[in-house]
């Protein structure tokens, strides 16, 4: 393949790896392949920057929920990638309110190539997905965020060289991003540890689904209410907000029982020497990480969001799966 651009050699690769069924919804929608070609697919396009492997595509963004990274991120790599997007906010499209949520996926598909939706329920999505004819892509749901978890396993490759024998200790909330990582760590083969006070949780249902595919990595799966002990020796230390978007009325209650869980200089310390501090942002400083840890030298958190743009174009090509004209 010496001598061809880099476009057509990335379309001729990827017909012969495809998602279980033709949307992202979940990272289980993936297998470890999946994740090792998305990887190194994202890394040749970060050295790349651009191209126009996907010119004259176009993607829709469908939010219910306002982003600064997720969107920024979608729009730059269609642009980078010689395609084009459409924003459409809450207002402009009201799911299950102005319009029924089958009508408005078999409209987009008659006009756009894929779709990705960023909502609030995991169950809309589901309704997308199933009525769409084009590619769905979770972008964040109330479930799991795998373009998040998926950019972040890109990021750590790129600090550790490697994934296999990689301990990520996570301390918060078991949120939708952490429903993502424990699964994608597993995958992947590295150990995933989590610390989270009681009833604040990875929800069971995932947990069993990652200790299914631990067992085949050999990668190693703790839940501990005790921070320390999550975090002691880890190569990567990651928190996320208390309080999620839309769970404003819980805020009072979460940050009574997250005391404790907040990363300081001391928590960190007990990691590696080597460590990586991580984070999605928006952070909420002061409340799960100080301002010292989170703009300390050991954090990487904007080269983390970086990554979203490289890691979502390789998505989006494999997505469309090379079908545009190299």
């Amino acid at each position: 393949m010496e001598g061809l651009p880099f476009c057509a050699i990335l379309c001729r690769a990827l017909p012969g790896v495809c998602l279980r069924n033709k949307d992202l919804l979940s990272i289980s929608d993936l297998s470890s392949k999946d994740i090792t070609t998305l990887i190194a697919d994202a890394m040749d396009m970060k050295a790349q920057r651009r191209n126009k492997c996907l010119d004259g595509r176009a993607l829709a963004l469908l939010f219910e929920k306002p982003s600064l990274r997720t969107r920024v991120s979608f729009d730059m790599a269609m642009h980078q990638l010689g395609g084009h997007t459409i924003y459409l906010s809450p207002g402009e499209v009201g799911l299950g309110k102005r319009e029924a949520v089958p009508d408005v996926a078999r409209m987009l598909s008659r006009y756009v190539d894929i779709v990705a939706v960023r909502t609030f329920s995991h169950q809309t999505l589901e309704a997308l997905a199933r009525h769409a004819t084009v590619p769905v892509i979770n972008a964040l749901s109330d479930l799991e965020h795998p373009c998040q978890a998926l950019s972040d396993l890109l990021t750590i490759y790129e600090r550790k060289g490697r994934l296999k024998e990689v301990t990520l200790a996570y301390v918060g909330d078991g949120n939708n991003v952490a429903q993502s990582l424990v699964l994608a760590a597993a995958l992947a083969g590295m150990d995933f540890r989590i610390a989270s006070p009681r009833n604040y949780g990875i929800q069971e249902r995932i947990l069993r689904l990652s200790r299914d595919y631990a067992r085949d990595s050999g990668s190693e799966i703790l839940c501990t209410e005790e921070p320390r002990q999550a975090v002691a020796g880890a190569d990567v230390v990651y928190t996320d907000v208390w309080v999620s978007m839309g769970q404003e009325a819980e805020a009072e209650c979460k940050q009574k029982a997250f005391a404790g869980y907040q990363v300081t200089e001391e928590l960190l310390s007990l990691a590696r020497e080597d460590a990586i501090l991580m984070h999605p942002l928006p952070a909420h400083r002061g409340q799960e990480v100080t301002d010292v840890v989170l703009d300390s030298p050991q954090s990487i958190v904007f080269d983390q969001a970086e990554n979203r743009m490289h890691l979502q174009k390789a998505l989006l090509v494999k997505m469309l799966n090379g079908l545009s004209p190299c």
